[in-house]
C-alpha cells in the first residue's frame, strides 16, 4: 500500500500521540510492505505554524525535517506543477491550501491518504483512518 501522511498524522507519528489510531500506526510501521510518503507541503505547513507559534514543540523537526523522514524510512514527495494545477482546480469551498495540495497529490500519485479529514472523501481520494 502506498500511503501519504496528512500533516497531523505525521506530527502524531513523530510525537507518539495516541490521537493517531492504532490501525494507522500499524500501517505506517509496516514499511517493508507499505511505502510511506510525506509531502513537501507538510514541511511548509509545519514550518509556517512553528513560525506563528502554533507548533512551538516542532523546532527539531523544522531544523532536520529530511533527517526525521530518513530515520523512519519515509519518502519525500515533492510538489509538481501538475499537483499545483490540480489543487487549484479542485471544486468546492475547501479553503486550506495545504489540504488542497495533499488531495491533489494523493489523487495524482494514486496514494491512500492517512488523515482524519472527512472532507477529503468528497474529492474522491482514498482515505485511511
Amino acid at each position: 500500500m502506498r500511503l501519504l501522511l496528512d500533516t497531523h498524522a505525521l506530527l502524531w507519528w513523530f510525537s507518539d500521540d495516541p490521537a493517531l489510531p492504532v490501525s494507522c500506526r500499524r500501517l505506517i510501521e509496516q514499511s517493508e510492505s507499505n511505502s510511506i510518503f510525506v509531502s513537501a507541503v507538510s514541511a511548509w505547513e509545519i514550518s509556517t505554524k512553528f513560525r506563528l507559534g502554533k507548533l512551538p514543540t516542532a523546532s527539531d523537526l523544522v531544523q532536520d525535517f529530511d533527517g526525521y523522514l530518513d530515520r523512519d524510512g519515509f519518502q519525500s514527495l515533492p510538489l509538481s506543477s501538475d499537483h499545483g494545477i490540480r489543487a487549484g482546480l479542485l471544486p468546492g469551498p475547501l479553503k486550506d491550501p495545504f489540504d488542497r495540495m495533499l488531495i491533489a497529490q494523493a489523487a495524482t500519485e494514486k496514494l491512500f491518504i492517512v488523515s482524519n479529514e472527512k472532507v477529503f472523501d468528497q474529492y474522491g481520494v482514498r482515505r485511511v483512518w
